[in-house]
């Protein structure tokens, strides 16, 4: 469990993906919004940039493995779909792809943070995930939730 006084904003990872948040806002304010091919790119990259901080805190406060598993799929996602968006930007010929350079290098960055940070999550910190997509090795979605105690079978 985290310390109470524990801040994610502090995290190296989370720093990272608040500037590749706010490159991201910066280069999608260079989209013209007369071109819908292009402006339809833009908000998709501005969520996905954002979700790279925001589901760091997600995980940092929820601690248990099953959420900070969830959290970081998420962020995975997140990640892979800001690059494609880089590449879409680039197929439907925006001017300045210049800049795009600067956003996937940033998210190689980032994904070398994130590859140390879950290997920092503790895997028998758990509840029972029924859905069984994120449980520790072992472990079935109808085991006994340690978390809920053994009357919850």
């Amino acid at each position: 469990m985290q310390e109470d006084n524990f801040n994610p904003r502090k995290m190296p990872l989370f720093r990272k993906g608040r500037e590749i948040y706010e490159l991201t806002v910066k280069i999608a304010d260079l989209i013209p919004e007369d071109d819908p091919r292009l402006s339809s790119s833009k908000a998709f990259m501005l969520e996905d940039a954002a979700l790279l901080s925001v589901k760091v805190a997600g995980a940092e406060g929820g601690d248990l493995y099953d959420i900070r598993m969830e959290c970081a799929t998420l962020i995975r996602k997140a990640a892979r779909d800001l690059q494609n968006h880089c590449n879409t930007l680039t197929m439907f010929g925006f001017e300045h792809i210049h800049y795009l350079h600067l956003i996937r290098e940033a998210l190689e960055e980032y994904r070398l943070l994130f590859v140390d940070w879950v290997k920092t999550f503790d895997a028998w910190n758990y509840a029972v995930d029924r859905w069984g997509l994120f449980n520790p090795p072992g472990v079935q979605p109808d085991d006994p939730d340690p978390a809920r105690g053994l009357d919850e079978l």
